[in-house]
């Protein structure tokens, strides 16, 4: 039997045939959700009116600690046991969207673009009629002098709201700009005080290179463009002498051997590779090729080619005659 929460408020004594009706409640929610959607039993509620809502686990994809709430009723003590509704509900776990918050206070500082219309509401608290008293002595003047003013001018408390942000923003006197700065807005040549009851605590920056150009600063604040800003001249240091010299250039000649991929074979020597040319540079012997001075076909010690046949004087001395 199901148990009902002792510290529900109930209006009258529940029917025992409803706190009873878990199965009844669970088919209920199987043919709405599906089999394996509706999990373990939770509880029984007693609802006003006699109702009893059971509650099941919802075993949803992204539901979870949701719950299958089925409220259960019946007209009277001989009448069977009805459906009233089915629905899920989030348990004290479940992950909810957050709290609702109407359009016109969900506008934040930068979110309207071009073209976007923000209306102010009749009742706000940030603006007065022209008409009233505005205590802002500079509004005052002009609107006594021409007979006139704005529809609705800033309030006092709209002003100190104005002021409150400025000063605890990046251009007021505790910004990292402004504690780093060589000096102050109010003693900088750029500073623009505004008019009205504000003039004392801020101005417009009119330095086009310094990052608060056209901004409302705090009188306090400051950055590295201060117009009395002074750096003091380096002395000038003597250049010292060159240790390199990169416009002359050392050349290191290389041997046509070394260049060619081989090691540098000294003047004189014999070569013991096969196939190499001679150590004095001449031309390169191939492997399995006959001598062709040796068979009285090279070329004689002095660049001329010697017939077949013919005697010649070789390197050493005079060949034998062919036989």
């Amino acid at each position: 039997m199901a148990r009902l929460p002792a510290d529900t408020d109930l209006v009258g004594q529940p029917d025992p045939r409803l706190a009873d009706a878990a199965d009844v409640a669970r088919t209920a929610a199987e043919q709405e959700g599906g089999s394996d959607a509706v999990g373990a039993y939770v509880d029984a509620q007693a609802e006003e009116g006699g109702a009893v809502t059971h509650l099941f686990e919802a075993n949803y994809s992204g539901y979870q600690g949701w719950r299958w709430a089925v409220t259960v009723a019946c007209a009277s003590r001989d009448e069977p046991v009805t459906i009233s509704e089915v629905v899920l509900l989030p348990g004290p776990r479940a992950l909810v969207a957050p709290e609702w918050v109407p359009w016109e206070r969900r506008v934040r500082a930068g979110d309207l673009g071009v073209g976007d219309l923000l209306p102010t509401a009749p009742d706000d608290h940030r603006l007065v009629p022209g008409y009233l008293w505005s205590d802002d002595p500079a509004i005052e003047d002009v609107e006594g002098e021409l007979g006139l003013g704005r529809r609705r001018v800033l309030s006092r408390r709209g002003r100190q709201d104005a002021a409150a942000r400025w000063h605890e923003g990046g251009h007021g006197p505790a910004s990292p700009m402004a504690v780093t700065a060589p000096g102050v807005c109010g003693t900088c040549g750029f500073y623009l005080p505004i008019a009205g009851s504000l003039r004392a605590a801020f101005g417009v920056c009119g330095n086009e290179f310094a990052p608060a150009d056209g901004h409302v600063v705090h009188v306090e604040f400051g950055c590295g463009a201060h117009s009395e800003v002074e750096v003091e001249p380096s002395p000038v240091a003597a250049v010292a002498e060159l240790v390199y010299d990169d416009a002359q250039l050392d050349v290191d000649p290389i041997s046509r051997r070394e260049g060619a991929g081989g090691p540098e074979q000294p003047a004189g020597e014999p070569d013991g590779g096969v196939g190499s040319g001679d150590g004095a540079g001449g031309p390169v012997q191939l492997a399995g090729e006959p001598d062709r001075r040796a068979a009285g076909l090279g070329e004689s010690a002095g660049g001329r080619e010697q017939p077949a046949g013919e005697p010649g004087e070789g390197a050493g001395g005079p060949d034998e005659p062919e036989r």
